[in-house]
């Protein structure tokens, strides 16, 4: 049998989906209040907000999407059966609580997950007071092919929104320390297997909480920053719409446009990255769905650069 037939055949009996151009893309999307009831100080997404946020990532189609501001499992479950109705299918997922029990980090991938490990439960002291971190952080391998394997870490970082207990901008700095440990770790056990870290880290690249992120020297994230690129039908390719442009975020109090989503990959993944594959997914509609708009990243399966 040829190799690329004995390959096809591998993955078919393994229950491996397909891919196109021997790529995979993960995205990941703040969905606004994702809830299926109003919960104190969060209005639930209207069903027609709701169908935007399907059909954005029907026209996206990434092979694993990371999600934040998502409610329950129910409503979780019910956009993953939406899309499946809709012909794109999703069989595994991830979904965990931290201190705040209304919106969470999710994950839904078309690939298996060979390895999860929720952190939930992580705690630091500041001003002599132990805070959790709000939504934990969500931590998976996923297993590609049977021959690729990385490693993914969600996170949605502690709002610019101010709280009587602490400084809002200390409390997401000390979040952002411990998803650092977390990277740390992964690069210490394994310095050449892939990693992503995406999420809302509500802060835009120069401000301390995303710099601790991305960390510095030998074990410093590549920041693969996508820049604005659209498209019509989920097989079209990405139409850039302007060198720059990479806000993810509108605040509407201040009328202000940012950039708070970010995909960071290590140097073993970065050196895959696809770049006409890559953007913050821009549609005409896209405030009808969310307050933020998706943001994908593409890599080749083939040899690195």
């Amino acid at each position: 049998m040829r190799p690329r037939l004995f390959q096809f055949a591998l993955w078919l009996l393994l229950g491996f989906p397909l891919l196109a151009a021997d790529q995979f893309s993960v995205a990941t999307y703040n969905v606004e209040n994702f809830l299926d009831g109003p919960v104190p100080h969060r209005t639930a997404k209207s069903s027609a907000a709701k169908t935007k946020v399907r059909d954005t990532l029907l026209l996206l189609r990434p092979d694993v999407v990371a999600f934040q501001e998502m409610g329950s499992t129910n409503a979780f479950l019910e956009l993953r059966d939406s899309l499946n109705t809709a012909g794109l299918d999703y069989p595994h997922w991830e979904h965990i609580t931290g201190r705040d029990t209304n919106i969470h980090v999710a994950v839904l991938s078309r690939f298996p997950i060979v390895a999860r490990r929720p952190h939930t439960n992580d705690s630091f002291l500041l001003n002599e007071r132990r805070f959790r971190v709000n939504r934990g952080f969500v931590e998976l391998d996923l297993q590609v092919t049977p021959q690729f394997q990385f490693t993914l870490l969600a996170a949605h970082l502690k709002s610019k929104r101010p709280v009587p207990e602490a400084d809002q901008a200390e409390l997401r700095e000390q979040e952002a320390l411990l998803l650092r440990e977390k990277i740390d770790a992964h690069l210490k056990a394994k310095p050449n297997a892939p990693l992503l870290v995406v999420g809302d880290f509500n802060d835009t690249r120069e401000a301390k909480p995303v710099r601790v992120v991305i960390g510095r020297g030998r074990n410093a994230l590549v920041d693969l920053r996508p820049e604005e690129a659209t498209r019509t039908t989920p097989t079209a390719p990405f139409q850039r719409l302007g060198t720059n442009v990479t806000w993810t975020y509108f605040y509407n109090r201040e009328d202000t446009y940012s950039r708070f989503d970010y995909a960071l990959a290590n140097r073993a993944l970065a050196a895959r990255v696809v770049p006409e594959q890559t953007c913050v997914f821009a549609l005409p509609w896209w405030r009808e769905a969310s307050d933020h708009r998706p943001v994908l990243v593409t890599f080749s399966l083939g040899m690195a650069k």
